[in-house]
């Protein structure tokens, strides 16, 4: 039972990795197609979402550190450019 185990999480980790590459496809039509500018913007971010997601993934997979650091980067970046959106969306301004 336990060896089994690392097979298991390899092939579960494999089809988080394809099923989180396809939502980010998907979420890339919505930012192409996107009827509205706050559509576009959720789209996008949940890219960001998704691609911190495979980072992890990928480094779960490859047993790799490097990839959780740039996950927490794309997070930061991520977050900090939702806010800015955000903000220039509800106030017409970024830097008042």
């Amino acid at each position: 039972m336990a060896s089994e185990f690392p097979a298991l999480l390899a092939t579960v980790l494999d089809a988080a990795l394809i099923i989180a590459s396809a939502v980010t496809l998907l979420a890339a039509y919505r930012v192409i197609r996107g009827p509205t500018v706050p559509d576009r913007v959720v789209a996008l971010d949940t890219i960001g979402t998704n691609v911190v997601a495979i980072a992890i993934l990928f480094a779960l997979t490859t047993d790799t550190g490097l990839f959780i650091t740039v996950g927490l980067v794309l997070a930061i970046i991520g977050f900090i450019s939702t806010i800015t959106v955000a903000r220039f969306i509800t106030e017409g301004d970024i830097i008042q």
